[in-house]
This record gives C-alpha cells, structure tokens and sequence, in this order.
C-alpha cells in the first residue's frame, strides 16, 4: 500500500533556517561588494606672513600742558575765557591792573629823553673843544674830560633804554596770555584776587589734545625679546616705526590708528616694566588726558611663520 509521505516539522524547520542562513550570506557578500576605500587627504606646509600683535593696558596723557602763571603781581581785573573751551596761543586770559606799569613806563621813557639830551650836549661840548684842541683856548685836559662825560652820557642812554624796554615787558606781562593752543580747564582765580610774580599756584592750566599720548607698560622680558626678535629679522617693522591701535575702557575701537613714539630709558624696579609711549591722532577730543585704555601694538611682521 503506497503511503504519502509528507514534511515532518523538523524537517520543515531545518529547512527554513538553511534558507535564512544563505539569504543572509547573499547580503553580506553584496554589501562588501558596494564599499568603497576612504579618500586621503594631503595638506601642504607653506609658511606665509603674519602680523605679531600684543595687547597692552594704558593712560591718555596730553601731548603738551602749560600751567599758566603770572609774571607780574597785582590785581586781576578780569578773566577773558571760558572755561573748558578750546583757545588759541596767544589768547588774553587774563588782565591784570595795568595802572602802576604804565607809569612806571612812561617814566621810564622821560628818564631815556633826558639821558639822550644830556647825552648831545655832551658831544656838542666834545665836538667844539676838538676844534679848539691845541690852541690858547682849551687844554688837553680839559678837552679829555668833554670826552670822558660825552661817554658817561651815552652810557646813560643805554641803561635808559634798557629801563624802558624793562618796564614795557612788565607793561605786557600785564595781559595773561596762553602759551599754547588747546583746551583751558576751570581758573583758580577769579577777579579782584591778588597774584604774584613766580607763584606757585597756576591760574590755569591749558591741554593740547590732538594729537595725544598713550603711554603703556610692558614687562622687560618682553621689550627685549622684541628688540631681539626686531635685530635678527625675526620681526620686521615698517618706516621703523609699530603700529598701535586703541581699545577703549567701553571696549570700541578708537577710529584712528597711532604709532610708538619711544620707549623710556629705565625699567620701573617695583614692576619690572618699562613705559612706552604712542601718538594718536584727535582731531575730535574724543580722547581726555587720564582715560584707561587697551593698546594693540603691532610689533612687527613674521614673514615665515608657519
């Protein structure tokens, strides 16, 4: 009798797992077909130029200051400024009572006339004895001694004049002017004070402040690794002279560029620092004397640096 013969289950789950295990091959062998190997890059070291910069903490300070101080003494009648206001040299700031200078002037001036008049008739009295020199009328003597007082008169002229010319410059000292152009701040005195020739309190003080300065400190170290690196050609700096730029306490950038002016000559013993000084441009008084700043001080270029 013929049976039909059909699948056991463990034959149907043998089969299936062989069927899944090739299958599974299949996909491997296809996916490491598609990879590809990962691109290598190359990059190639040149050296180019670089601009060395340091950052540097400062002070404004004013490019010229003149204490104004009188050179006469006397009352001060009035103040010819405003103060705060930007004034020209040569400016009247202040009058002082003129009154006593001006006669002492002019009295000096009366006292050159009459010098200069006696000073004639001296030569006068010596031109007319020449004449007679040698006849019965005059002697020797006599006519030396018209000579000896046509010199002490003239001498007198001299000293006349240099009276005259004394009196006028204190006439002149009598009007306070500024020394130099800026900007005056407040006046220690007002009219009606009494000043003196030489003292020690300034009526005012004026302040060019364009351009301006900015001094900053750097350490020794630094300043001559610099000087080293700027002698071997390590660092190379245009016109002789490196760049700076300002940061402001507010953290702006100042518009104008400035350059280092100089370095001091001595090393502070507390701090190990020296001063170095740059110039700014400031045409607008942005920039106060005293103001904290950043300085951005080129140093100079590094023309191989990697």
């Amino acid at each position: 009798m013929n049976k039909n013969r059909g699948f056991t289950p463990l034959a149907v789950v043998l089969m299936l797992s062989g069927s899944l295990a090739l299958t599974g091959c299949d996909d491997k062998q296809a996916q490491q077909g598609g990879q590809q190997m990962p691109a290598v890059g190359v990059v190639t070291v040149k050296t180019e130029p670089l601009q060395i910069t340091t950052e540097l903490p400062g002070r404004t300070s004013a490019y010229r200051i003149a204490e104004v101080r009188p050179q006469v003494s006397g009352i001060i009648l009035k103040r010819n400024f405003k103060e705060g206001s930007d004034i020209e040299a040569g400016v009247s700031l202040y009058q002082i009572d003129p009154a006593t200078y001006q006669a002492t002037y002019d009295s000096a001036k009366g006292d050159l006339a009459k010098a200069q008049a006696a000073a004639n008739i001296a030569q006068l009295t010596v031109n007319r004895y020449q004449k007679l020199l040698g006849t019965q009328y005059i002697s020797k003597q006599e006519y030396d001694q018209a000579l000896a007082d046509a010199q002490q008169a003239n001498a007198a002229v001299t000293a006349a004049k240099a009276a005259v010319e004394t009196a006028r410059i204190n006439l002149a000292y009598t009007k306070v002017t500024s020394p130099i152009s800026g900007r005056i701040g407040k006046s220690n005195v007002t009219e009606g004070a009494l000043v003196q020739n030489g003292q020690a309190t300034a009526l005012a003080t004026v302040q060019q402040l364009d351009p301006i300065y900015v001094d900053v400190t750097q350490s020794s170290n630094d300043f001559l690794r610099l000087k080293q690196e700027l002698a071997n050609g390590t660092l190379k700096q245009e016109n002789g002279k490196a760049k700076v730029s300002l940061i402001t306490s507010d953290g702006i950038k100042f518009p104008q560029d400035g350059t280092l002016e100089f370095s001091d000559v001595t090393v502070d013993q507390t701090t190990g620092s020296i001063t170095l000084r740059a110039i700014f441009p400031n045409p607008d008084h942005t920039l106060l004397p005293g103001m904290f700043v950043r300085a951005r001080l080129e140093e100079g270029l590094n023309p191989n640096a990697i």
